[in-house]
């Protein structure tokens, strides 16, 4: 009888190992890329939809495209309600890493059929989009600041680099850091749930060449995430290939640079520790032949073994 019950036995002497284990294995975000690419087709702009897995309560990181890349997606089976629904009922938020048109043109021509939320950014974001988008001159005022009358669909939400945000109707929690964009402010988003994170960065150049130490602070910041294993992805831009000269990158990387702040990183964390990192590359621009030529040298230049993910429109991604 012992030897008959001996598997038993041992099957519920490892039966919490097991649930432990797949509980580590287990998707911590679910990521809705609705636009990927940089540059001229307004179809495919900077956008991506992000929800703990399991979870409907989406934020929005930058808003290039909208509907277009909605529709996408439920045509991929990403989502199984309508489009319309997902933009009213699944985007708790948007988080604007900075105010230019490709990565806010979709928020504000899909506004008038939108549901009441938040807009999170920088104080320079907000006040950028207060001034010059949602004014009775350029569209309408679908806020509840700025030129009256105020239609009070979106709230401005001002975030201030460092201090944790709870996103209002969600489970996560998002910390600002300011990023160097040629002459002007953008945004890096840390993106909590649980214990679990990931990184996204608006537009950003390289801190040799913008005189910065944005990327570097970053780096810092995240750094203890990485050893841990608590970032489970980065989204990062590389908009050029190295053919670009250094004073046309107006606040952008290429896969030099790229690879030049990994390794800043890896100073910071050990190399060890960034091999397998999921680098999800963003902001790619057009024409095709530039987008092969950053892929061929992303390849060559991937001295770290980083994990280089290339989103595609309308495709999930679970990390």
């Amino acid at each position: 009888m012992y030897y008959k019950q001996c598997p038993l036995i041992v099957l519920y002497i490892l039966l919490p190992f097991f649930v432990l284990a797949q509980s580590k294995n287990a998707p911590a975000f679910r990521l809705v890329p609705l636009g990927t690419l940089g540059g001229i087709d307004e179809s495919n702009l900077s956008a991506y939809m992000l929800a703990p897995a399991q979870s409907s309560q989406y934020i929005c990181l930058d808003a290039g495209t909208l509907h277009y890349g909605i529709q996408k997606a439920v045509a991929n089976k990403a989502f199984t309600i309508p489009g319309d629904e997902v933009l009213k009922q699944y985007i708790k938020g948007y988080f604007i890493s900075h105010a230019h048109l490709d990565h806010i043109a979709g928020l504000i021509i899909n506004s008038p059929e939108d549901s009441a939320k938040n807009i999170y950014g920088l104080q320079a974001t907000i006040e950028t989009i207060k001034t010059h988008y949602f004014t009775w001159k350029s569209w309408a005022n679908f806020t509840d600041q700025g030129e009256t009358p105020t239609l009070k669909k979106y709230h401005y939400q001002v975030l201030v680099p460092g201090n944790v945000t709870a996103v209002e109707n969600t489970e996560l929690k998002v910390q600002a850091f300011p990023l160097s964009h040629s002459n002007l402010t953008s945004t890096a988003f840390l993106v909590q749930s649980n214990d679990n994170y990931i990184l996204y960065l608006g537009d950003t150049g390289p801190d040799a060449v913008e005189k910065s130490n944005n990327l570097q602070n970053l780096w810092q910041a995240i750094s203890p995430l990485i050893k841990t294993k608590k970032l489970k992805a980065i989204l990062i831009e590389v908009s050029f290939p190295d053919e670009q000269p250094d004073k046309t990158l107006f606040g952008h990387l290429t896969p030099h640079w790229l690879m030049a702040e990994m390794g800043k990183l890896a100073t910071l964390t050990g190399t060890d520790e960034l091999k397998g990192l999921n680098l999800v590359i963003t902001h790619l621009k057009p024409p095709v032949s530039s987008i092969s030529k950053i892929k061929a040298q992303l390849k060559t230049g991937n001295k770290l073994q980083l994990n280089i993910i290339y989103p595609v429109q309308g495709k999930p991604l679970n990390f």
